[in-house]
């Protein structure tokens, strides 16, 4: 059974890997306790204050791809559940 997501709306908090595409939000928080994890975010340039949008999501939901800093990345729902972010738009 597919799981149905629900759109956040402005000023809500949630993790990264909820949002629906399209969705844009700005980082809060890295909540990791995996030191290697949280470096290999910061060097992909996902620091707390960074606007984030969600660009597209694959078929079967993992991985997403986003849009920041003026480049695109792809990370896998299990890194994005570490980011706290609170939604733009």
């Amino acid at each position: 059974m597919k799981e149905k997501k629900m759109k956040f709306r402005p000023g809500d908090q949630t993790h990264l890997g909820n949002l629906l595409k399209g969705q844009k939000c700005k980082v809060i928080h890295l909540s990791t306790e995996d030191k290697a994890l949280r470096r290999r975010l910061l060097d992909m340039g996902i620091t707390e204050g960074v606007h984030i949008k969600v660009k597209k999501v694959a078929p079967l939901g993992d991985p997403i791809d986003l849009e920041l800093r003026g480049y695109q990345l792809c990370l896998r729902k299990r890194d994005m559940a570490t980011i706290d972010v609170e939604v733009i738009q």
